[in-house]
């Protein structure tokens, strides 16, 4: 029983429930600074809450020289199983812009292997990018907006 309730704790934090959607729908081992970068959060907060999931069971971690790659664990009993299945009934929405910004950070990885590291130029790069469109589309739909109440008025 304790192991179920420590299941539950380890998500029952917003963040560590982003990062258990991240490697469930990756599907992927993932690196610390991916999860890190698709879900901008410090290094030190993702590492602390990875940790938590780790000891509860839910995660695993493989070394590959100095990157360290994380999964979920393989369920233990049907239970683990169905607390694992819930986070894949979680509202897109909610985690979106995660699994977009992780889409954007794996498409660097070379070979299959994380070779960026925390704070790359190259990333930033990537979200500058990001928030030009971001702000670009929201100029477009302001447009639009503006467009059909003119239309509605006139």
């Amino acid at each position: 029983m304790e192991r179920i309730i420590n299941n539950f704790k380890a998500l029952s934090d917003e963040t560590r429930l982003r990062i258990v959607g991240l490697l469930k729908g990756a599907g992927i081992r993932l690196c610390v600074c991916e999860i890190m970068d698709a879900l901008d959060v410090s290094h030190y907060n993702i590492s602390r809450h990875l940790k938590i999931l780790k000891n509860a069971g839910l995660t695993e971690e493989k070394k590959d020289g100095r990157w360290v790659y994380h999964s979920l664990s393989p369920p233990v009993d049907q239970v683990q199983k169905l607390i694992l299945e819930m986070v894949s009934v979680i509202p897109e929405e909610f985690l979106a812009a995660d699994k977009m910004r992780l889409e954007m950070r794996l498409e660097m990885r070379e070979g299959k292997k994380c070779v960026i590291g925390i704070d790359s130029e190259e990333w930033c790069e990537v979200l500058d990018q990001l928030d030009e469109f971001e702000g670009n589309r929201q100029h477009v739909q302001k447009t639009d907006q503006k467009k059909k109440a003119k239309r509605s008025i006139g």
